[in-house]
């Protein structure tokens, strides 16, 4: 290998680890893993079936996964997780039931870490990569 090509190839190695440091120190987040314990170690979220968690944390504002939003009602997701609701009608008990359900368990996620020790607001982030493995395309804002 001449010198050129020698140099080169150390100079694009040590840009490319750089930038993977980079990225690693900017997307590490301990407060993440920290608040989404409090969520883990709940018995009633636990034995939900959806897994809420946090997906950032910064000055003060928790962001929590969520499989429901405008674009995708809650009777989507859980004729999915409850496969005996599908074709139901809204104002249905069963379906009128899960949907509380759902709400007690997010407001649930969103009591524990608002609790947190400074943690001043939660905010709502679709959780389109779970929605995606179960089929659900999320229409483009």
């Amino acid at each position: 290998m001449d010198t050129f090509t020698r140099n080169y190839s150390i100079a694009l190695a040590v840009i490319v680890l750089g930038l993977l440091a980079w990225w690693i120190t900017a997307s590490w987040n301990p407060r993440v893993g920290e608040l989404n314990e409090v969520l883990e170690s709940d018995p009633k979220l636990a034995d939900y079936v959806y897994d809420f968690r946090v997906v950032d944390y910064a000055d003060g504002v928790a962001t929590i996964s969520t499989p429901r939003s405008f674009d995708v009602p809650a009777m989507r997701f859980l004729e999915i997780v409850k496969p005996e609701l599908a074709g139901k009608a809204q104002d249905d008990p069963a379906m009128v039931a899960a949907q509380q359900n759902l709400i007690e368990h997010q407001k649930r996620a969103q009591t524990l870490i608002l609790g947190q020790p400074e943690v001043e607001r939660v905010d709502w982030q679709l959780d389109v990569q779970w929605l995606a493995e179960h089929g659900v395309q999320v229409p483009a804002r």
